[in-house]
């Protein structure tokens, strides 16, 4: 018999959060490295890359045009980093106020 649809989103979704614990059993910056290495291609692991640095010189203020010039990043793909930034699904959010909240000195 032939997966329905719904019986697909259910596997994909099932997949997806063994992806997402796979992830979040990782300990250290240096394990995510490895993990993420051994995941994806190296094109793969840097447009993640920089689409993480698009957020944090978004949340810096700077112009699309001054992101471009310092990542360059597409206009495009700057642009739908910040519509998931203030529409998304707030998993940028969440990483952001969890990061920062880490990197400050009074955050011990």
């Amino acid at each position: 018999m032939k997966p329905n649809r719904h019986d697909s989103q259910r596997q994909q979704t099932a997949a997806e959060d063994a992806l997402f614990r796979a992830i979040i059993s990782l300990r250290t910056a240096a394990e995510c490295r490895d993990f993420f290495r051994d995941l994806c291609t190296p094109a793969e692991l840097q447009a993640l890359v920089d689409r993480w640095q698009v957020v944090e010189l978004l949340e810096q203020g700077l112009t699309y045009r001054k992101i471009q010039d310092v990542t360059g990043v597409s206009v495009t793909t700057i642009g739908r980093v910040a519509r998931f930034l203030t529409d998304g699904f707030g998993g940028y959010r969440t990483a952001i106020d969890r990061t920062a909240r880490h990197a400050s000195p009074t955050s011990h």
